[in-house]
Order: structure tokens, then C-alpha cells, then sequence
């Protein structure tokens, strides 16, 4: 059973809100004052703590900040604002004092039903189960494929200008690569597809440079209080997933903070370079990109999926470094190797490969170091890594939909000249790719 800790000094309230936790199964603690309640926390760790704002002795604003300041207890526990002060200052204080949620009275009982449940993880008959996917294919479908900052506009109509966004459906589960602009669209998809019906959605982020996590605030499902969204990525260079995709939100950016997002938004840090989405086996690997970039390998039974949207293959970076005259030694040559083998270790035999395909060589010798490969690259790459089906990601933005199709044309001719079945594209908006065969939108 599930304990919620109700602090309000107000007794009436306290008693109507209690008899309708217990009716709902959840032990109940309670206290009429913050300096209570506060021991109380620390000694139960309750799942859920429902905090007035004004009361004796320790009011709300200075509950929540106690509290989250004892981070060996605070962990996993959600505290929700009930007062009567409908004031947005209120709110905002409250919120960035660190409670999760801020309702007020009268308290709406299926309004605190979704909350609670939010942020509970489930386990409640607060919420309808999630639909499932019924069609059981793999499947791959682009929504942003720019790379840097997006790029609409006639020149790029064909390929799209939204910035990195890839949608799988897996073993039925939905997994979405990266938050670029891309993911506005697909939002709106999910919910036409799903309408008014939970759904639990996962994205995996491979770093949080602005072109891979800019749509999120955007993302339609994330404000509908019957889904689930868990993020899922490794910490980067300054700070971490919560923090970094957080303050894209904070005032005076965004009008609504992530803790607003009436969707249950869960942030998963990961550690391991192999773990699991639900059922779905991911691999990892470090990038070479400025700050900690990941590439990952989604495994599936109809073949694995590799996803690289941003790499600066190392032999390439050492071998333009030598034509600028720079003193490469034998061990960076070496290093350089044995970096780049063990990448192509990593998609080997992968039926899908997006890889990063900013520039071509000529354009690459003027953009060394910047964290990008070049298009005969990750054609050659993807040769020897022997791929079945090559996506040129990450498009310059100033590439037009021209200036792409000879990319295209120019690594067609590589593959038949190395006599390879190799099959390449460019990524473009509304590709769906049903592993076997590929389905133009």
C-alpha cells in the first residue's frame, strides 16, 4: 500500500481528503503544521506529500525547500501544492521551491486522481492502461532529419528542414530517437493515432546539444495527463538530463516549466552501456562530438537499428590534421585506428544505419574538429561494417534538396564501385522504413 502524507492545518480539509486516499487504498499520515510534517517526511518517506502554503510554524514554500534539501530522502517523493492562493507568483514560488504540482481549492478529486498518479508510477485505478501498438513490425520512420539548426524554406521541401527525430515501434513499444524539431510533428501523429487514450512513449537522447532537444517543449503527448514519457540518456558534460532539459523550459524562455507538463514526464540517467526500453534490448557507444554523445544500437528480431547522428570519424580528423601540417605521431595514428575499429565494431552487420553525413570531402577540410563526417566516410564506413541500408543523416542546413540528391547519387556510385549490395539514401521526413521494404509517405 502506497503512503500519502497530508499536511494542512486546516482539520475539516484534512478529514474530506483523507476519507477519499483511504477509499482509494493509500495509507494516509497526517499533520496540521509544516514543522510536523516535515519530521513525518523524513521518518515515512511517503510516496506523495500533500503540502498546504500557508500554515504555522514552517509554511509550504519552506517545507518544500527542506525537504529537497535532504536529497538521501527526497528521492522519489512527490509533493503536491493544495492552498487556495490561485496567484501565478504563488506558483511559481512553489514550483521553484521544488514541489511537483500546484492545485488549488477546492481540491477537484479526478484532477488529484491524475496527479497522484503521475507521479506515483502507477500501481492506482486512477488511470486507464495504456494502449498498445498492434501492429507488431519494426519499424523506422524519420521526422527530422537536419542537423545544426532546422531549415524550412522551398530548398529543402523534399528532404525537410526539422532537426534530428526518428520514431521506432518495437516489440510494441514506441521509442523515439532524439527531441529535435522533428518531434512536434510526430506528436500531433500520436495523438490523432491515440486520440484521448493513454499511451507510454520512450525517447532516447543522444546529447543534448540544442538541434537534439529543442522539440521537446513542444511535444503534444507530454501535456496530456494520461501519458507516460520517459527520457531516457546518459549526463553530459556540465549537467545533467533533468537539469539541461529543464532550464530549455525555465522563464524567460518557455511560458511552461517541464514540472507543468501535465503528463507524467520521467527522466531515466543511465549508466550502463547496455540496458533495456521495456522489452527492447539498446546497446550503446561513445561518439566522437564535442560533450558526451552517444550512438545506439536498437536491437530487434527483424535486425538492428544504429543510430549515429553526430560523429567525427578519427582517422579522417588525424589525416586532415597532417595535410594542415600539424605533428601527428605514429600513437595518434594508431589511436585513430583503434577508435574507428571499434565503431564500426559496434554497427557491424546492422540492418539500418543512420549515420551522420554533414558535409562531402570537399567542404569537410574547412570544418575539421567540429564534431562531423563526411559523406564517402560513412559510405566506406558502412561498406566494411557490412550494413545492409545506409541513411545519410544530420543534412547541413545549407544544404538544399539538390545539393543532397548528388550526395546521394555521388555515394551510389562508391558502393557500385566497391561492388557492394549495399542500399543508400538520405534520410527524408515522412521515409518509413518497415525493415524489408521502404514505404515513401
Amino acid at each position: 500500500m502506497k503512503t500519502v502524507l497530508l499536511i494542512d492545518d486546516n482539520r475539516e480539509f484534512r478529514g474530506i481528503v483523507s476519507d477519499w486516499l483511504k477509499e482509494h487504498e493509500w495509507n494516509v499520515l497526517e499533520a496540521d503544521d509544516g514543522e510536523v510534517g516535515l519530521q513525518l517526511a523524513l521518518r515515512h518517506h511517503p510516496q506523495a506529500i500533500l503540502c498546504d502554503l500557508l500554515m504555522p510554524r514552517c509554511n509550504g514554500f519552506q517545507f518544500c525547500r527542506t525537504f529537497r534539501s535532504q536529497e538521501e530522502h527526497a528521492d522519489g517523493t512527490a509533493i503536491i501544492v493544495t492552498t487556495g492562493s490561485g496567484y501565478a507568483t504563488d506558483r511559481m514560488n512553489a514550483l521553484e521551491a521544488g514541489a511537483d504540482e500546484y492545485l488549488v481549492k477546492p481540491i477537484n478529486f479526478t484532477n488529484l486522481a491524475r496527479v497522484l498518479d503521475r507521479f506515483t508510477d502507477g500501481g492506482t485505478t486512477f488511470r486507464a492502461a495504456p494502449v498498445v501498438p498492434t501492429d507488431k513490425r519494426t519499424k523506422v520512420k524519420f521526422w527530422g532529419v537536419r542537423g545544426s539548426i532546422a531549415a524550412p524554406g522551398e530548398s529543402t521541401v523534399f528532404y525537410g528542414g526539422n532537426t534530428s527525430c526518428i520514431e521506432m515501434r518495437v516489440n510494441n513499444e514506441i521509442i523515439i530517437l532524439d527531441a529535435g524539431t522533428g518531434i512536434r510533428p510526430l506528436g500531433v501523429a500520436l495523438e490523432r493515432e491515440f486520440k484521448n487514450r493513454p499511451v507510454d512513449i520512450n525517447i532516447l537522447i543522444t546529447h543534448t546539444h540544442w538541434d537534439h532537444i529543442q522539440g521537446f517543449p513542444f511535444f503534444m503527448p507530454a501535456y496530456n495527463s494520461q501519458n507516460r514519457i520517459t527520457i531516457y540518456g546518459f549526463e553530459g558534460a556540465r549537467r545533467g538530463l533533468q537539469a539541461t532539459l529543464s532550464s530549455q523550459m525555465e522563464s524567460p524562455y518557455f511560458p511552461i516549466s517541464m514540472q507543468q507538463m501535465p503528463g507524467h514526464v520521467a527522466i531515466e540517467e543511465l549508466r550502463d552501456l547496455d540496458f533495456k526500453i521495456n522489452s527492447v534490448p539498446v546497446r550503446a557507444h561513445f561518439l566522437n562530438h564535442p560533450g558526451v554523445c552517444m550512438g545506439y544500437r536498437v536491437q530487434t528480431d527483424a535486425g538492428d537499428v544504429c543510430y549515429l547522428p553526430d560523429v567525427e570519424l578519427f582517422q579522417r580528423l588525424r589525416s586532415e590534421m597532417e595535410k594542415e601540417s600539424r605533428v601527428v605521431s605514429k600513437e595518434d595514428r594508431e589511436f585513430a585506428h583503434d577508435q574507428d575499429t571499434k565503431l564500426l565494431e559496434f554497427i557491424k552487420d546492422c540492418e539500418v544505419l543512420i549515420l551522420d553525413s554533414q558535409y562531402d570531402s570537399t567542404e569537410y577540410p574547412s570544418h575539421v574538429g567540429w564534431g562531423h563526417s563526411c559523406m564517402e566516410d560513412s559510405v566506406a564506413f558502412a561498406i566494411k561494417a557490412n550494413a545492409k541500408r545506409l541513411f545519410l543523416f544530420h543534412h547541413d542546413p545549407d544544404h538544399s534538396d539538390e545539393h543532397v540528391s548528388r550526395m546521394v547519387a555521388r555515394a551510389r556510385q562508391m558502393v557500385a564501385h566497391h561492388q557492394s549490395s549495399l542500399v543508400v539514401e538520405a534520410a527524408r521526413e515522412g521515409c518509413e522504413v518497415v525493415l524489408d521494404k521502404l514505404v515513401s509517405a
